[in-house]
C-alpha cells in the first residue's frame, strides 16, 4: 500500500495520509466540511463514510466538539488514525471501524447535534464498478444504500440536530424524499458548478431532524474554477479554513 502525506488545508497546516491506490479525499469533502452548520452548543459530531478522515480533520478547525468518524475499510481507517495522531487530535477525534448501518446501537441514538456524510454516489447497477475493491466501495452503495445512510443519521441525531451531505444533483429528488421519510426536514441547499456556464455536478444539502415543514433556502451557487482555470476566491477561502 503506497502511502503519501499531503496537506489537507492551506494555512492551518493539517496533514493527511493517503493510499495512492485507494480513494483520495477530494474537494467535495472540503466543501461539505465548510458548508455544514455547527451551532455553538454542539458537543458531539458524527461523520459517516469517513474514509481517511478529511472531514473530521477539517471540522477540528471549526469546533471543539467531540468528533466520531465511521469507516468500513480497514486501510482507510488505519490512515485516518495515523493522521489524527500526527495532528495531535486524539482527544477530539475518535475513529470507529465498521459498517455505518446500525452504528447508532454502538455509539448512541439521539446522541449527536450534527451528522455529516460524503457517501458513495452510485447505486449498484449504475455505472461500471471499479475492479479495485477500495475504489468500488467508496463510489458505489455496496455496504450501505442512501436510504440506510439517512436512516442511520436520523437515529444518531437528537431533536433539531442537523444532517449535512454532499451528493450528485441527479439524485436530488430521491434525497429530498428520503430525508422526509426519516423525519429530516431539508433546510439548506447549494448547487456546485465546476465553472460558470457548466452543469451542476454536486449538491450540498442540510436538514434538521423533526424540523418544521418548509423553509428550504437555496443558497447562491458555488463556482469552483474561474475563467483563468484557477480556484475561485471562495474555494481558496474554504481550503484555508477562513470565515467569510
Amino acid at each position: 500500500m503506497p502511502i503519501v502525506c499531503n496537506d489537507l488545508l492551506g494555512k492551518p497546516g493539517i496533514i493527511i495520509y493517503q493510499d495512492t491506490e485507494a480513494f483520495h479525499f477530494s474537494i467535495d469533502s472540503m466543501l461539505l466540511a465548510d458548508f455544514v452548520s455547527i451551532p455553538k452548543r454542539t458537543k458531539k459530531i458524527c461523520d459517516l463514510c469517513s474514509g481517511n478522515a478529511p472531514i473530521p480533520l477539517y471540522l477540528s478547525k471549526r469546533t471543539k466538539a467531540e468528533i466520531i468518524g465511521i469507516e468500513i475499510q480497514q486501510d482507510s481507517y488505519n490512515l485516518a488514525v495515523r493522521s489524527i495522531k500526527e495532528n495531535q487530535l486524539d482527544e477530539q477525534i475518535d475513529m470507529k471501524l465498521g459498517n455505518l448501518v446500525s452504528i447508532s446501537n454502538q455509539i448512541g441514538k439521539n446522541n449527536f447535534e450534527v451528522v455529516t456524510c460524503n457517501p458513495p454516489f452510485f447505486k449498484l447497477g449504475d455505472h461500471q464498478i471499479n475492479p479495485n475493491d477500495k475504489l468500488a466501495i467508496a463510489r458505489h452503495e455496496i455496504h450501505a444504500s442512501l436510504a440506510e445512510i439517512v436512516k442511520e443519521a436520523s437515529l444518531l441525531l437528537n431533536t433539531k440536530g442537523r444532517f449535512a451531505m454532499v451528493h450528485r444533483p441527479d439524485r436530488l429528488l430521491e434525497i429530498l424524499e428520503i430525508f422526509r421519510i426519516n423525519h429530516i426536514e431539508p433546510k439548506r441547499l447549494r448547487f456546485v458548478y465546476p465553472k460558470i456556464g457548466s452543469e451542476c455536478n454536486h449538491i450540498l444539502i442540510e436538514g434538521i431532524k423533526d424540523g418544521s415543514k418548509g423553509g428550504l433556502v437555496v443558497l447562491p451557487p458555488l463556482i469552483v474554477y474561474g475563467e483563468d482555470n484557477q480556484w475561485t476566491k471562495e474555494v481558496i477561502r474554504i481550503y484555508n479554513c477562513e470565515k467569510e
